[in-house]
């Protein structure tokens, strides 16, 4: 039967090295048994040794990646990365209240893992009023978290708090993800806030690695792609924390320094 096939959507910028952004959510897509389409907001160059340039895609171009996809595919679900200006946090989000493209995952990729900030104030005001309010989920690392709520966390009831304040804005799940900067910690645990109001702790190992790069458009990916093959929220997010975990945990070996993650090591391959 035409477009029977689970498909998501991802809306990121392209890395050239393959390890994060579109290629990262594409490689978990693939590994989660569903296909993938893309719009691209920018090309971004660079290596396991950083980002050397990168070029933003003219709203139009953008405008018509959106047009052709809408008229062909049966996009499920969809999800956001890196969006560079408020021009096109703005024409994503008009792009995508006009389509019919199933819940929206965010990955607002506002700050590094290191706490580094991406976007300028500017865009990420656009940003916290105009995207986060269409969130079926939001997916904030620790320092998002802080930065999206305006607080300093401090200890789990200050990420319960931040996790409700981020679900007054609109975003109605929220994936309120733990600090990586201890490397004497044993345990990474997400807090997750449902639309239900049910909240929960979500524990994985910490693996000291520097194969981690991706791991947040991965995760956001994987809800995605569970998502779309009508997995149900709570186990879609469980399914997301397990994948990465595990991704992590069995590193491959490419690029010389800061490497991705093994999207291979828990590929669903219920669907062959």
């Amino acid at each position: 039967m035409i477009n029977s096939y689970p498909q998501a959507l991802t809306i990121a910028g392209s890395d050239s090295d393959g390890s994060a952004g579109m290629q990262a959510d594409l490689h978990t897509f693939f590994a989660r048994g569903v296909y993938g389409a893309s719009v691209m907001t920018a090309c971004v160059a660079g290596n396991s040794y950083g980002i050397h340039a990168s070029v933003p895609m003219p709203t139009d171009f953008i405008d018509q990646e959106f047009a052709d996809l809408a008229d062909d595919y049966h996009i499920r679900a969809a999800k956001t990365g890196m969006l560079a200006d408020s021009e096109l946090i703005e024409d994503v989000v008009k792009n995508y209240q006009a389509a019919d493209f199933g819940p929206l995952v965010v990955d607002p990729v506002i700050m590094t893992k290191h706490g580094n900030q991406l976007l300028e104030e500017s865009a990420f005001n656009t940003l916290r009023t105009k995207l986060i309010p269409l969130a079926t989920v939001l997916t904030p690392n620790f320092y998002e978290v802080q930065k999206i709520a305006e607080m300093t966390i401090h200890n789990d009831d200050d990420m319960i708090m931040a996790a409700k304040k981020m679900q007054a804005m609109g975003a109605k799940n929220v994936v309120a993800k733990g600090s990586h900067a201890d490397n004497q910690q044993t345990t990474v645990r997400d807090y997750i806030l449902l639309a239900s109001g049910e909240g929960f702790w979500l524990s994985e190992p910490y693996h000291q690695t520097d194969r981690v790069n991706g791991t947040g458009d991965s995760l956001s990916a994987c809800i995605t792609a569970e998502l779309a093959k009508g997995t149900p929220m709570k186990q879609a997010i469980e399914i997301a924390k397990q994948f990465v975990n595990t991704a992590i945990g069995h590193p491959i070996e490419v690029g010389h320094k800061f490497g991705p993650i093994n999207h291979w090591a828990a590929q669903d391959r219920s669907y062959n």
